[in-house]
C-alpha cells in the first residue's frame, strides 16, 4: 500500500517538473549592458531568445567594446535565467538539490 503511495507521489512530482521545465522554457528574461546598447533575451533553459544591438555602439574601431558589452549581457541574462529556473524548481523539490535540475 505504501509503494503504490510512493510511487503516484512520484508520477506528480514528475508530471509537476516536466510542466515547470516547459513554462521555463517558455519563459524568458532580458538583461542590457552598455547603458541598454545591448539586450539579450533568454529563456528560462539559458537559450538564447535574441540579441539586440543599437547601431550607434557599432564601432568598427572598437569591436572589442562591443564584443564585451555582449558578453557582460549574456552573462547576466545567464545569471537571470539560472536564477528563476532555480526558483521554479526549488519550489517543487523543497529546496532539494537535484543533479540535472
Amino acid at each position: 500500500m505504501m509503494d503504490k503511495k510512493i510511487l503516484k507521489q512520484a508520477q506528480q512530482l514528475q508530471t509537476k517538473m516536466l510542466r515547470t521545465q516547459e513554462e521555463l522554457a517558455n519563459a524568458t528574461v532580458e538583461a542590457t549592458s552598455g547603458g541598454g546598447a545591448v539586450t539579450v533575451v533568454m529563456t528560462g533553459q539559458q537559450e538564447i531568445r535574441s540579441i539586440k544591438i543599437s547601431p550607434e555602439v557599432v564601432d568598427p574601431e572598437d569591436v572589442e567594446l562591443l564584443e564585451d558589452m555582449i558578453l557582460a549581457a549574456v552573462k547576466e541574462a545567464t545569471q537571470k535565467s539560472r536564477e528563476m529556473a532555480e526558483k521554479k524548481m526549488g519550489a517543487l523539490t523543497g529546496g532539494l538539490k537535484i543533479p540535472g535540475m
